[in-house]
């Protein structure tokens, strides 16, 4: 009997399995609940007065937002994940370098997210470290693997229980360094300039934002999947970046659990270690799963199993070893959501008519040459590095698939020698 795949790892999601605003609003909360944002956020409040933090933040969160949204509404008028978006800009052959980059750093940092909950949690209670990590891996593995109705469910339950609890320890932390007021007055012992702040911002999560499609291809509306991903990063994203930053100014953690911990909020703080994990690393197996499923063409399920096992045997050598490797792997990938943004919207907009239909390029080279000036342009120019990485992509392969466009239709002129008569 033939498996259903329910997950539609390697074809447009029907329509008929779309979800409702709400429920998509709720996945993409729990996919910005990402503990890095906080760090990042720590990491700023620690360089900006609170007004500078508040601007920063409002102005990352737009561009993040932006970006992630358009992708949004690709996603949901098309049906397709991001890898399956990349056959189409890429060439199928040429997606299978984005989705291997894309897919593996999804698997580190699974394995580094089961490692960061596993060491807090032991230091707070003596539980033992890798019954810790076999545990955690296993649950996010399980919801992983039951797909989008599982990763819906935990959003449901974990979104408001990460904002009440982390509230309610932020208000605490307020109230240790004056309230608002306190706040609003802090002044940082060190600064750090606005566009240095911004690049903080933003590069955080772009990487983790270009898997948008993943999720967001199970929107019922090309309008829910942009709005409801828009909302979802500027609600989310800002929250984890003010805990980041309160936490940070008050007792210079920016993990709000483990602000919680210094509290002595123990259960609570376990609570939303592991819920906030949680909810970023089914995620990163899920979308992990769709990469390696558009190479291999196994099936989503199955591939999960395998990543979910590697990731948590490596956990803890990954965590020591990789996490330097897995943030350069992640500076790379933003241009492949630029250039499906620029495929769709100026290059080539009806070849995403009747997807289903159409066959792919094997390599497309424009693109991946964008990709390839993209990643120079965010190592090398000067100014905030994640938007050089999409405007230099979307930029570059405009003019190089135009270029090509007008090369291969201006008419041939050959030498003709006059004939002469006898």
């Amino acid at each position: 009997m033939k498996t259903v795949d329910r997950d539609f790892s390697l074809q447009a999601v029907p329509q008929s399995n779309r979800n409702g605003f709400w429920k998509m609003f709720m996945v993409m909360l729990g996919f910005t609940f990402f503990s890095a944002s906080m760090w990042s956020g720590g990491e700023l409040g620690a360089g900006l007065t609170m007004t500078q933090f508040i601007v920063t933040v409002m102005a990352g969160n737009l561009i993040l937002g932006l970006y992630t949204g358009l992708l949004g509404y690709i996603a949901a008028d098309t049906g397709l994940s991001t890898h399956l978006l990349a056959r189409r800009a890429f060439g199928e052959k040429g997606s299978y370098l984005a989705s291997l980059l894309l897919g593996a750093t999804q698997v580190g940092w699974f394995g580094v997210g089961v490692a960061m909950f596993a060491f807090p949690v032991q230091k707070a209670t003596g539980m033992d470290t890798t019954l810790l990590i076999a545990v955690a891996g296993i649950l996010m593995t399980v919801t992983a693997y039951f797909g989008m109705k599982a990763l819906m469910i935990l959003s449901f339950i974990a979104v408001p229980a990460i904002t009440v609890l982390g509230s309610f320890s932020v208000f605490k932390a307020t109230d240790s360094v004056g309230g608002i007021n306190g706040l609003m007055s802090y002044t940082p012992d060190s600064s750090i300039t606005l566009a240095a702040a911004l690049t903080i911002c933003i590069g955080s999560f772009i990487s983790g934002g270009t898997l948008t499609p993943d999720f967001a291809r199970f929107a019922k509306t090309k309008r829910h999947g942009l709005i409801t991903t828009v909302i979802a990063f500027f609600i989310g994203n800002s929250l984890m970046f003010l805990f980041g930053a309160i936490g940070s100014i008050a007792t210079g953690n920016a993990d709000i659990s483990e602000v919680m911990f210094t509290q002595g909020l123990i259960i609570p703080a376990v609570l939303v270690l592991g819920l906030n994990i949680w909810t970023t690393n089914d995620n990163a197996l899920y979308a992990s799963a769709l990469g390696f499923s558009n190479i291999t063409k196994i099936t989503k399920n199955k591939v999960v199993l395998f990543n979910g096992v590697v990731g948590t045997l490596l956990a803890m050598w990954l965590y020591n070893n990789f996490v330097g490797f897995l943030t350069f792997l992640g500076s790379t990938l933003p241009p492949v959501g630029a250039i499906i943004l620029a495929d769709y919207f100026i290059a080539r907009r009806k070849e995403y008519e009747g997807v289903q239909q159409k066959a792919y390029s094997k390599v497309r080279w424009s693109a991946l040459s964008a990709w390839g000036i993209a990643i120079l342009l965010a190592k090398f120019a000067p100014g905030i590095a994640p938007l050089n990485a999409i405007i230099g992509a979307a930029a570059s392969y405009i003019l190089i698939h135009f270029a090509g466009e007008f090369l291969s239709t201006k008419p041939s002129t050959q030498y003709k020698p006059t004939k002469v008569s006898s």
